[in-house]
């Protein structure tokens, strides 16, 4: 039977590494959207449906789970610093790169997507023009470009609202905020610690149940409400809890629990794809079913990622503190690499093999070369997250835990 092994140290390398594999899992993501049905920026003539349940098995809990690694992240920060500094220190490192990413490093994306979706034949510089002016005639039906956009970056302004709105508690009632976290806690841990897994799941359940048909995912900020009231809440469970050495003994105890509650969920959904669809939906009782089973599926497999990460990867390598500076710049450049690579490496008609090798391989590059370039040139080190060097920010890295 494998204990709850000791804490040397206050570090925690293992939701480093549990950071570092989600954001990895999210670029194979966004190179699968070229592959796939779904609508995308741009789309392989090759697309099917192939990979699709493979995309759907990380679907429900991957951004879920780097919100809830954030907020875990934001707790090791309050013990340095106060709200106040908080709230500067995430607005440095958060809304340079996004208003950087919206003007430089997004572009691309939009005019790859109007060159393939409208035939846009303007040319680049053109097409920055109107994206500057918030030209919103780029449409395909009542299907409609919002320029400028933020694309990919819409998680670093969900992330940097979550934050302001937690330092402004914090600011506001510090002690509040203690007390409900230890009763809450409390609560979670009675009757042998079964609601860390019971009530979370509840509470995602009902709000899939009752505001995913209202509001479908927009990304949008101000009305996004079904996005907000899951990826917040698990945004503030990582803040409350996830370094609480007892919620993490009932996390690693019922890793196993998890797991397989997560496998059945997840064969569960893609039964469920395979029978129903917009053309042949399900009933209704069928419908909610699913949406309960998706809430189970997306906090037990965190759970399980949590408890297994715990007792396999809380440890320190030269990797490690390589990737956990790489990889903020990794995602800020890698869906518009993405993007260009994929849109370009049409005309070379490759066999699709020979394509989705050459397609990851050169964004992997991308990624690599753009954080080796950015790293040694101080100017660019904000815009892509990166902090300054001997800066009151060193230590404030957007989701680093072990400074």
């Amino acid at each position: 039977m494998n204990t709850f092994p000791p804490i040397v140290s206050s570090r925690r390398f293992d939701l480093d590494w549990i950071r570092i594999i989600a954001f990895g899992l999210l670029i194979f993501y966004h190179i699968s959207m070229f592959y796939v049905s779904w609508d995308w920026h741009v789309k392989s003539p090759h697309a099917s449906t192939l990979i699709e349940p493979l995309m759907e098995l990380t679907a429900p809990w991957r951004l879920a789970l780097l919100f809830l690694v954030s907020g875990a992240a934001t707790s090791f920060m309050m013990d340095k610093i106060t709200a106040g500094k908080l709230a500067k220190s995430r607005s440095w490192r958060l809304l340079i790169p996004l208003i950087f990413g919206m003007l430089v490093v997004v572009p691309p994306q939009p005019y790859y997507e109007v060159v393939e979706k409208l035939q846009y034949g303007g040319g680049y510089f053109a097409f920055l023009a109107r994206y500057f002016a918030a030209d919103h005639s780029f449409c395909r039906g009542k299907d409609c470009l919002d320029l400028p956009t933020w694309n990919h970056l819409w998680f670093v302004a969900y992330l940097w609202a979550y934050t302001m709105l937690l330092a402004a508690a914090l600011a506001l009632a510090p002690q509040s905020m203690k007390n409900l976290t230890a009763y809450l806690e409390r609560f979670l841990l009675a009757r042998g610690g079964w609601g860390v897994i019971i009530w979370p799941l509840v509470i995602l359940a009902i709000c899939r149940l009752f505001l995913v048909s209202l509001f479908p995912s927009t990304h949008n900020l101000t009305y996004d409400w079904y996005n907000h009231s899951n990826y917040l809440f698990v945004f503030l469970f990582g803040f409350m809890f996830i370094r609480s050495e007892a919620v993490s003994s009932v996390i690693v105890r019922r890793r196993w629990l998890c797991l397989w509650v997560a496998v059945a969920s997840y064969v569960f959904i893609v039964i469920y794809g395979s029978y129903y669809s917009d053309a042949s939906p399900p009933p209704d009782a069928v419908r909610y079913f699913q949406r309960v089973v998706r809430a189970a599926d997306q906090w037990c497999v965190i759970l399980a990622i949590l408890g297994f990460g715990r007792l396999w990867l809380n440890r320190d390598g030269a990797a490690r503190r390589y990737l956990t500076e790489a990889i903020f710049p990794f995602y800020i450049i890698h869906q518009t690499a993405i993007v260009v690579y994929a849109h370009n490496l049409q005309t070379l008609k490759l066999p699709l093999a020979i394509e989705a090798v050459v397609l990851i391989f050169s964004t992997a590059l991308t990624c690599f070369a753009t954080y080796e370039l950015v790293k040694r040139i101080s100017w660019l080190r904000p815009p892509f997250g990166l902090r300054l060097k001997n800066s009151e920010h060193q230590s404030l890295a957007p989701m680093r835990l072990s400074e």
